[in-house]
């Protein structure tokens, strides 16, 4: 009984030692692993916000968005630029009441990561079915847990963790494939001037202004000749006339007889 014990107590303590320097060589791992990924279709979403700038402080800035929320984004990095009538301009080149808009595109791409860990080695002990050590190319111990369903090659041949034996070469293939998603965003901020202020009123001056009267046509016509009344006569004029030839016909006597 006692060298039974002593035999049973030596194995464990074998066991442990063998398993302490398994787990230490574990650190210097030769396992082969080579990672690939296949990419499906892209689907492609785009998403525009649209808003007007209500204040501007340094790198601070408050946008009203179109839904009438607010939106405020402080410490705006100084190499954020909005592109304004083919200008790029900066945080402190922003007014208030411009019109910004971003345009964010969304690419999503499902892809499939495929990782290959192959090794190859000499079993050096075996702990069915969960782990095993192999002596690696380089001379050095490895331990190694034995996922389930795992399957080594032996001399051409498959096996489990069942068939191996200590010395065999192995050679183990662990293939994985896990879906993934990659999700790419490009956010494009476009902007508009504000309207420029209206012109200020005239000065309080007053000004000459020209008002044509208009004169009516009858009035501007000339007033017509004074009608002589009707009791007026020529008798007057014809016996002043009669007077004038007496007077002559003396005069020309006179003269005469004075000759």
């Amino acid at each position: 009984m006692n060298s039974q014990t002593g035999w049973t107590r030596a194995s464990l303590v074998l066991l442990v030692g063998v398993l302490c320097i398994a787990f230490t060589l574990s650190m210097s791992a030769q396992v082969q692993t080579k990672t690939s990924s296949t990419a499906g279709k892209a689907s492609v979403t785009t998403h525009v916000e649209k808003g007007e700038i209500v204040f501007v402080s340094g790198n601070s800035v408050v946008v009203k968005m179109a839904d009438g929320s607010l939106r405020h984004f402080d410490n705006v990095s100084e190499s954020a630029r909005v592109t304004v009538d083919g200008q790029q301009l900066g945080v402190h080149d922003l007014k208030v009441g411009m019109k910004v808009e971003k345009t964010i595109t969304t690419t999503t791409t499902p892809e499939t990561i495929t990782t290959v860990k192959s090794v190859t080695g000499k079993v050096w002990f075996i702990n069915p079915p969960s782990t095993v050590i192999l002596t690696m190319e380089d001379g050095k111990n490895q331990e190694f847990k034995i996922p389930n369903g795992q399957k080594f090659s032996v001399d051409g041949q498959t096996v489990d963790a069942w068939g191996l034996k200590k010395g065999m070469t192995v050679n183990a293939t662990k293939v994985v494939q896990a879906p993934a998603t990659v999700i790419a965003q490009n956010a494009k901020l476009t902007g508009e001037m504000p309207p420029p202020p209206p012109p200020p009123p005239p000065a309080d001056v007053p000004i000459l202004v020209v008002e044509e009267v208009v004169v009516p046509v009858q009035a501007a016509q000339a007033a017509p000749a004074p009608v002589l009344p009707k009791t007026g006569s020529d008798l007057p004029l014809i016996g002043l006339l009669g007077l004038l030839s007496l007077a002559s016909s003396l005069g020309l006597r006179t003269a005469r007889k004075s000759r």
